[in-house]
């Protein structure tokens, strides 16, 4: 791959040159993959519609440039190295020819049970290969893949279910997440009480929990795989994909109640994931890469999958948590597989933090080249523990902006290129045409300034629709300036031109990482019997960057306040899923309202962040006393 950075005057020459001519860059950068057929157009697009069209006419399958165009030199290589949950149980190596048999067979299965190309597929797995086995082998037909993280409810797994009229689902018994065992294939069966359209559910074993399986739907993966050796199916002819066919649906969690389903297409998805991988994290041959993301977000698709094994990477998965047996374990696999690139939340890096230095002291990090952050904004005294004690002052720190609709890195040092400054995702990547501009759109010039976060020309990686509602897409992200895309951030840029990302300006908590809807947890809140209303906004919280603090309004008066909390954590967790659980739910009379309605959340998160020095003119408020009464019982 002849498309890495090497110093910072050569990116500051290719920014240049990406910027003046984009569609030039784009098809230089995308001559480093295989093409079944060349493109007629690099690039047709408008951001009123939106339409967004990278690589038009092209003809490709992603899996050829992730495994077949290796096998010649890295067949041997490590492509996939896997951790479990236990240390006690032995880890994986997949070879590139490992990789690929087992990416065939599974093809092969997925044909053999009437899967064809356009069919939506729910993937609901823990983090095992087989998981990253059934993403590509869905690649590889040309079927469209939805992974649900592993921690959703079932009513959470129904909803994106029937979003996409997904007809199979993969799951596996159940799975380990520290000391917990997750029943995944229970929740499943909750789920597909209500969604008629799944006909067959693939069960990879993995826990040996009892579990009940309906004949004619639900099948064994190992039988399945055993069928299609019996029939001699090995190899699977991979599908020609269109450039722009759908590779992939990934919920995320939006301003209302509905989760939103981002889509992203095969080659220029491909393109900017590989493109990113290779420059960010200044990935070198024989490397060992180590992203500790699960694969039902984002962060895995891009850089667990996808981007590291389109560049030939050796990719390592763990399946369990970063205080599981104790709070060493990525320490111990930093020093078991001489990890050289570490790629983490701030959240795993803040909670490693609290457990001390006596976790890592006995162990070996010398490998480590590279470490990033990613999720959200890191915090100057996480970054600072990070960069000493575990990079010990040699390891460049690449803390890397960006969303699920972005597809890949958007703002982040390059390791070793760019000089870094705690706290800021310092300067775009080539490609990455940012504005700043103010509420009414108008662009804020110059430094040491702030405002909202936009990009205002396509990069290859970008959404290009929300499934089954393109109006959505074009509301949520293309509505609110004209001619930009808004990332729903603040951000300011400092004297240097350096980039801070300063928070969500819209109703969604980032909580350790992921975007929680505050709509999503109202409704949830909501269908407790015995709440009458809520208001859910995000706070600072110590370990998980922002927690999620309730206003609840009730019937009656509760005998039992902290049972009946503790009720309503429940029925979130049950309908959405523990990471949307509130972290402190406060009983009030009222919430404060505008004349017209309007929840005023502005002045509850301001209260929940205990700033309750300028909450603004409440008198226009229709009940201006809740704000007194609410101040005096924060939690």
């Amino acid at each position: 791959m002849n498309f890495q950075i090497k110093s910072f005057l050569e990116y500051q020459e290719t920014y240049q040159k990406s910027v003046t001519n984009p569609e030039a860059f784009w098809a230089e950068m995308a001559e480093n993959f295989v093409w079944r057929k060349k493109w007629d157009e690099v690039l047709n697009w408008n951001f009123k519609d939106p339409k967004i069209e990278w690589f038009s006419g092209a003809k490709l399958n992603i899996t050829e440039n992730c495994i077949d165009r290796h096998l010649a030199d890295k067949g041997d290589q490590p492509a996939i190295i896997w951790e479990a949950n236990d240390p006690q149980e032995h880890h994986r190596i997949l070879t590139y020819k490992q990789l690929h048999q087992k990416v065939n067979l599974f093809a092969n299965v997925l044909k053999n049970n009437g899967v064809k190309k356009g069919d939506r597929i729910c993937i609901y797995m823990p983090m095992v290969p087989e998981l990253a086995i059934a993403v590509l082998a869905c690649a590889r037909i040309g079927a469209i893949h939805s992974v649900v993280f592993g921690g959703f409810s079932a009513q959470s797994i129904a909803d994106r279910i029937k979003d996409a009229q997904c007809e199979m689902v993969i799951t596996a018994d159940g799975g380990f997440r520290g000391a917990k065992d997750i029943p995944l294939k229970n929740v499943i069966d909750d789920a597909l009480v209500q969604c008629p359209s799944v006909k067959t559910v693939i069960v990879l074993t993995r826990t040996r929990t009892p579990i009940s399986m309906i004949k004619g739907r639900d099948k064994w993966w190992e039988d399945e795989i055993k069928k299609v050796e019996t029939l001699g199916l090995i190899d699977c002819e991979p599908e020609i994909m269109d450039a722009e066919d759908k590779l992939f649906i990934l919920y995320t969690s939006g301003s209302t109640g509905k989760p939103k389903g981002v889509v992203h297409t095969c080659a220029g998805y491909m393109v900017y994931a590989a493109y990113t991988f290779q420059n960010v994290f200044q990935y070198q041959p024989k490397d060992i890469y180590f992203c500790t993301a699960d694969i039902g977000w984002i962060t895995g698709h891009s850089y667990i999958i996808y981007g590291p094994l389109a560049q030939g990477a050796t990719t390592l998965m763990f399946e369990g948590v970063p205080t599981y047996p104790d709070a060493g374990r990525f320490w111990d696999i930093v020093d078991k597989f001489k990890v050289n690139i570490l790629y983490t939340a701030p959240t795993a890096i803040r909670s490693l933090m609290q457990s001390g230095l006596d976790y890592v002291k006995d162990k070996d990090l010398s490998s480590l080249k590279v470490l990033g952050s990613v999720g959200e904004p890191i915090n100057e005294e996480a970054w600072n523990w990070y960069n000493e004690n575990i990079g010990k002052g040699n390891c460049p720190i690449v803390d890397t902006w960006w969303q699920t609709e972005t597809g890949g890195i958007m703002i982040s040092p390059i390791a070793g290129v760019t000089k870094t400054k705690p706290c800021y995702a310092t300067l775009p990547l080539p490609g990455i045409q940012i504005e700043l501009v103010d509420e009414k759109g108008q662009v804020i010039e110059g430094n040491d300034v702030s405002g909202n976060l936009c990009i205002k020309f396509p990069w290859p990686g970008m959404i290009r629709t929300t499934y089954g509602d393109h109006e959505r897409c074009l509301q949520t992200y293309f509505a609110t300036y004209e001619n930009k895309y808004f990332t729903g951030d603040g951000c300011l840029r400092d004297e240097d031109g350096y980039y801070r990302i300063t928070g969500r300006v819209d109703d969604v908590i980032n909580v350790s990482g992921h975007r929680i809807g505050t709509a999503e947890v109202e409704n949830a809140i909501n269908m407790f019997t015995d709440v009458v209303e809520s208001a859910v906004v995000g706070y600072p919280h110590e370990i998980k960057g922002q927690g999620i603090y309730a206003y609840v309004i009730l019937n009656d008066h509760t005998e039992d306040e902290e049972l009946t909390r503790k009720d309503i954590a429940m029925t979130v967790s049950r309908i959405i899923g523990a990471i949307a659980r509130p972290d402190k739910i406060q009983f009030v009379k009222g919430l404060p309202k505008t004349r017209s309605g309007k929840i005023m959340r502005r002045i509850l998160r301001k209260i929940a962040e205990g700033d309750v020095s300028n909450l603004g003119d409440t008198s226009t408020l229709l009940d201006p006393s809740v704000v007194e009464q609410i101040k005096n019982e924060k939690l």
